[in-house]
């Protein structure tokens, strides 16, 4: 099929290796098929009787398009996803063989735990674990496997993944949003889902350029490297025409998603050179959550096709932006109405003004879980520079809402500007609607029109985390207002006392202001906002007892399974940082000090040299001495790191450790690295040991 022949036919192989809803209309009887899309869309529990039936109707398709295996394919607490393949074999009389999968088999898989994170919820030799399948997910085809998405749970029941939370959150904030509803006389809306679109970063380099680089093939980032003499300044790459080679990686990446039911939909160049977008269209939270494996996945094989390599590490190169994941969200009643739609009077929309005061008083009360969300290792580089915004969490909702708040408050009118449309000037170019809203980047969580856009997330993140606990805290508010206000006498006199005291409590966590400003800073401590700038920082909050019991009211979380994922996460964090600390020893003792005896050699042996026939050294025994210096420098630096690595053996506790990593060891890796990017600007190119920003950033 040609290139033209395959854009044209996107409709007709959009999602053509995904168990989909058309296939099931056309495999199962119908019974069964409604009992499948009651689950799907309800959240109703699947009958058992039917599973054979749908086993049986999956295998025959999977088969017909060339599957051989199957497997439960699930998201443990690595961050990443997990799969154990199976074929459909199984033994006949007479020695042969025949195809079968059962129901048994959908439902419930049995993958060894025990080498996956558990946070200390489980032993070693405790090795049995579940998995448990997912019908509100779609299964799909991937390399001649049936995909089915599942939950992950240990034997004794506790969670060992981020799916199953997510789900649970789900159906927590339906609940609570439908008692909302209710008291608004709303008798039509059955469910609220909330819908996720996940933006995702990345940055493409050529892979002959990346295996030349240990940090990069070890720690997905560059440890060393000195500024380029061009990088962002010119605001040039952003939007900016796209290469051929980024071009045809790009066309590639939307075939293979598409055809695996992912809603690919925009792609552009980022603001650093080499980095690029891609952002696909709203879909139900979990299922977003599954899209965004699948994207981060197929991104990084797609480009070892077209000769690269995907970044998705949230800093890969210091002094140009990072890559971030936005994540937007919103609430959806299955009567069709957006909840987080303003309309065109947001001050006479109650039933949305309700929802915004849930979410402001959510976000207020529960930002430390709202950072810690976004808390790894890769992101602490990436928060509060020039392309992320603060590791303080605040709201953004544009001027037009804060005067509906502030009018409401204060039991005022709000009267909305009167021109609100925009008008270009140009006779040819038609004049359009503005928006009631402008948008911020430096928002940690912001009001975009219809939604929230939650930025802090770190471009290598599952999405599943922090929408499990946006989806928590604000239920938790809702369950709060909906308490309140199905006691009142008169709904309409509760609801504006309660509109109105919401936001005279909780208003100082919004800020419409530039987020990178060093004033912000002061502002937000004068408004005792919390600043949590590192993971070491952010961990220790999720055990706070206000914060567990919200978890454990909703069944989202118990008290262990918390303290599991703390311990996880911290120990990711100790773990990722000792291993760039002993690349960058590996780097700066094989490499680096090499490179700068060699041309220090070099040099002196030009000044004697020259010497030798009267003429003095000048330039060369100038740049001898200071290359001298530095390589000292540099070696009493390796010692320093070297002796951290060594003194962290002596932590007490992955909290500790965390808190040392933080406080010791990046200080002692900085000032390394420092010293060795000078030594970059001095050493020739062709002595330099690895390739440098100027050919990873502008030589694809």
């Amino acid at each position: 099929m040609s290139e033209t022949a395959k854009q044209q036919n996107i409709s007709e192989y959009f999602g053509c290796n995904v168990f989909n809803e058309t296939v099931m209309r056309d495999r199962l009887p119908k019974k069964v098929y409604e009992a499948v899309m009651k689950t799907k869309n309800l959240g109703t529990a699947l009958d058992n009787s039917v599973a054979d039936i749908v086993a049986n109707a999956m295998k025959d398709w999977a088969v017909e398009k060339g599957a051989t295996h199957y497997t439960h394919w699930f998201q443990p607490m690595t961050g990443i996803t997990a799969e154990k393949h199976d074929s459909f074999l199984s033994a006949a009389e007479n020695g042969k063989a025949i195809l079968d999968f059962s129901g048994k088999e959908l439902v419930k898989g049995e993958p060894d735990a025990s080498s996956f994170p558990s946070g200390g919820l489980r032993a070693t030799f405790e090795a049995r674990g579940y998995t448990a399948w997912d019908p509100t997910s779609n299964a799909f085809i991937k390399d001649n496997s049936l995909y089915i998405p599942t939950a992950f749970c240990s034997y004794t029941g506790e969670i060992l993944d981020k799916k199953t939370p997510l789900l649970r959150s789900m159906e927590v904030i339906n609940q609570q949003a439908l008692r909302i509803l209710k008291l608004f006389g709303n008798t039509t809306a059955t469910r609220v889902i909330t819908t996720v679109g996940a933006e995702q970063e990345y940055f493409l380099i050529d892979k002959k350029l990346f295996d030349q680089r240990k940090d990069l093939v070890l720690t997905g980032r560059t440890l060393f490297g000195a500024k380029p003499p061009k990088g962002q300044e010119l605001e040039d790459h952003y939007f900016g025409n796209i290469k051929k080679r980024v071009s045809d990686f790009m066309k590639d990446l939307d075939m293979e998603l598409w055809k695996l039911g992912v809603y690919a939909k925009t792609e552009h160049n980022e603001a650093a050179p080499a980095q690029h977008e891609l952002a696909p269209l709203f879909t139900t939270a979990n299922i977003a959550a599954d899209h965004n494996q699948l994207t981060m996945e197929l991104m990084k094989k797609t480009a070892l096709k077209h000769g690269l390599v995907c970044l998705l590490h949230e800093k890969p190169f210091a002094g140009v932006n990072g890559s971030g994941k936005h994540n937007n969200w919103s609430l959806l009643a299955n009567d069709g109405q957006n909840l987080l739609d303003p309309g065109d009077t947001p001050q006479e929309n109650l039933q949305f003004l309700l929802f915004l005061c849930a979410i402001i008083k959510a976000v207020h009360t529960y930002a430390p879980l709202l950072r810690l969300s976004a808390a790894s290792a890769g992101n602490d580089h990436r928060l509060g520079a020039n392309e992320a915004p603060p590791a303080i969490v605040s709201i953004f909702i544009g001027s037009n809402l804060e005067g509906v708040l502030n009018a409401l408050e204060k039991g005022k009118t709000y009267v909305a500007p009167t021109n609100q449309e925009f008008v270009i000037g140009v006779d040819a170019l038609p004049n359009f609607p503005k928006d009631t809203t402008d948008r911020n980047r430096t928002s940690p969580f912001a009001f975009t029109g219809n939604k929230f856009e939650y930025r802090m997330l770190g471009s290598s993140d599952s999405i599943s985390c922090v929408n499990t606990i946006i989806n928590t805290i604000v239920a938790q508010v809702l369950s709060e207002f909906a308490d309140e206000l199905e006691q009142a006498d008169n709904f309409e006199s509760a609801l504006r006392q309660l509109m109105a005291r919401t936001i005279k409590e909780h208003k100082s966590i919004i800020f419409n202001g530039n987020g990178y400003s060093e004033e912000w800073i002061a502002e937000a401590e004068r408004r005792g906002l919390p600043n949590l700038p590192t993971t070491a920082d952010a961990l220790p909050h999720y055990l706070k007892d206000e914060y567990v019991s919200v978890f454990e009211k909703f069944k989202i979380y118990t008290r262990a399974e918390i303290a599991s994922r703390t311990e996880i996460l911290l120990d990711n964090y100790n773990k990722v940082i000792n291993i760039e600390a002993l690349t960058m020893l590996d780097m700066a003792n094989k490499q680096i000090l090499p490179a700068a005896i060699k041309y220090t050699k070099e040099l002196c042996d030009t000044v004697i040299a020259k010497k030798a026939i009267g003429i003095e050294g000048g330039a060369e025994e100038k740049l001898v001495r200071r290359l001298s210096d530095i390589t000292n420098s540099l070696d009493e630096a390796i010692s320093v790191l070297n002796q951290k690595i060594i003194d962290s053996k002596n932590c007490n506790g992955s909290q500790e450790l965390s808190m040392f990593c933080k406080n010791e060891i990046l200080p002692s890796m900085q000032s390394l690295r420092a010293l060795a990017d000078e030594l970059e600007t001095i050493i020739p190119d062709t002595l330099w040991p690895f390739p440098t920003y100027l050919e990873l950033l502008f030589m694809i």
